[in-house]
């Protein structure tokens, strides 16, 4: 149920940051080229699962984006405000699909649970032909 909740509010953060994205008249073409950077933060597995979880965490929680939209208002710098905006629709987006914070057991070890056929393989291991 808790997880379900997240991915509610996880749609509800993504729909309200491309809500504001439009209403600040942001480039929705930076928006397509921008929307997927803060998944490069899976480069920090290339050092191991613990740093690998810290780096994704620190890029894919709201604290970060939330100081650069303040200081976005606070300077008057709209490109900061959309910035903030586009990563706000990337988290929000994560969570809607069912990526949560990472746990340093791995990569699809997350708050929302283990990530969708985490335990199945993704082909299957042999057909099966019906013999006559």
């Amino acid at each position: 149920m808790p997880a379900n909740q997240l991915r509610i509010e996880g749609a509800a953060q993504f729909a309200l940051a491309v809500w504001g994205y439009h209403q600040l008249g942001g480039n929705w073409i930076g928006f397509v080229v921008l929307f997927l950077v803060p998944d490069l933060s899976w480069l920090g597995y290339l050092g191991g699962s613990e740093i690998g979880a810290i780096v994704y965490n620190l890029i894919h929680n709201n604290l970060l984006p939330l100081a650069l939209a303040a200081a976005g208002f606070l300077d008057g710098d709209p490109l900061g405000i959309t910035l903030a905006l586009i990563w706000f629709a990337h988290i929000g987006a994560d969570r809607l699909l069912g990526f949560g914070l990472k746990y340093p057991t791995g990569f699809k070890d997350t708050h929302l649970g283990a990530l969708a056929g985490s335990d199945k393989p993704k082909w299957p291991q042999k057909l099966q032909t019906p013999r006559n």
